[in-house]
């Protein structure tokens, strides 16, 4: 892993990448410090690296902060209960929560078409109601007209994951288990917060760069708005292993089955995979290079994750790094669609 001249990682300090092809796993590997640093100088704008004795490797089994994948896990929670019968995608979200305007459904909450803004500072409130008071006045007079422009938004997935508690009278981290990953066997895949040993260390928290003061992060969510909502959130708080995640692509690109094991059927699967995509996006060059263009689908999470599934040639990219340790950076995406362009000309290959 190329390192700058003052010690600083180029892109991340560690990073863990697994491709598949069908059923085999085409390559999978590990390189950097899954923990390098004890913080950052923020006057020498660098980080402060711990004894060398103490720097953990990166291994294929670290467990990382999947910040927006965890997006991914709630929109296939919200259409299993579409399957079932008690969600309707184009049902009015004032349905359910009465609080939102006219015009906002549950399908413009999956394609960020809803108006919501990008985001509020729950993050500043103490306490579940004062939180959601933002979120309510956010509702009922949106930045943006419901059904216009994309606008990505954490706002649309902690609204989804609000009705599917409602609908469901269960918490999403239960839903999320009893429904993808305890069938799947994703036994390395839940909320936090976890032991930090093995995860993925991301930043020293401070402000002003962060949005609280929190030190260095390792084992609870990243996200500070994630984080004051209890750690469980329909837009971040999930943690993994590139090896879990090869499992819900492979899940996916098999129409929702793996093993003996069914999550969703082939036309929810569709759903979420065909364009626009409900959750995922579709075609974005910027992290899924040369795989974007045939209906690949995907997500990136800002702690420096991303997943791509190319059904057109049945193969997979997993991608976990923290980019964010020791603090974050617009280190851009470059990596990802680079390592998804090699996978595109293997598959090309018949590699």
């Amino acid at each position: 892993m190329r390192t700058l001249p003052e010690g600083r990682p180029a892109w991340c300090s560690g990073a863990v990448v697994l491709a598949g092809r069908g059923p085999v796993v085409a390559a999978e590997a590990a390189a950097g410090w899954a923990l390098r640093y004890r913080g950052y100088d923020p006057g020498r704008d660098r980080g402060v690296e711990l004894p060398r004795d103490r720097w953990e490797p990166m291994r294929v089994g670290t467990v990382f902060d999947l910040a927006s994948l965890s997006k991914l896990f709630t929109a296939v929670a919200a259409m299993q209960q579409t399957e079932r019968g008690r969600l309707d995608l184009d049902g009015e979200v004032r349905e359910l929560l009465p609080a939102f305007a006219a015009g906002i459904t549950v399908r413009r909450l999956l394609t960020h078409t809803s108006g919501l803004r990008p985001e509020l500072p729950f993050h500043s409130r103490r306490g579940r109601a004062a939180q959601l008071a933002l979120l309510w006045a956010e509702a009922a007079d949106p930045a943006g007209r419901p059904g216009g422009a994309y606008r990505y938004s954490d706002l649309n997935l902690i609204t989804l994951q609000l009705i599917l508690e409602k609908i469901t009278g269960r918490r999403l981290d239960a839903l999320v288990r009893e429904g993808i990953t305890a069938p799947l066997g994703m036994s390395s895949t839940s909320y936090g917060p976890l032991a930090p040993h093995g995860v993925a260390a991301t930043e020293d928290q401070r402000l002003p760069w962060a949005k609280a003061d929190r030190g260095m992060v390792r084992g609870a969510v990243h996200d500070e708005n994630a984080w004051a909502l209890g750690g469980v959130a329909g837009h971040a708080g999930l943690f993994s292993t590139a090896q879990d995640l090869a499992v819900l692509c492979r899940a996916l690109l098999n129409g929702g089955a793996y093993g003996t094991a069914r999550i969703l059927g082939p036309d929810a699967v569709a759903a979420l995979l065909d364009p626009p995509g409900l959750g995922f996006g579709v075609d974005q060059p910027y992290f899924m290079g040369e795989l974007a263009g045939r209906g690949a689908a995907g997500h990136t999470g800002f702690t420096g994750t991303s997943l791509v599934l190319d059904r057109a040639t049945d193969t997979f990219l997993v991608l976990l790094a923290n980019t964010v340790h020791p603090r974050r950076t617009d280190g851009g995406s470059a990596p990802r669609a680079a390592a998804a362009t090699c996978l595109a000309h293997a598959a090309a290959r018949g590699g």
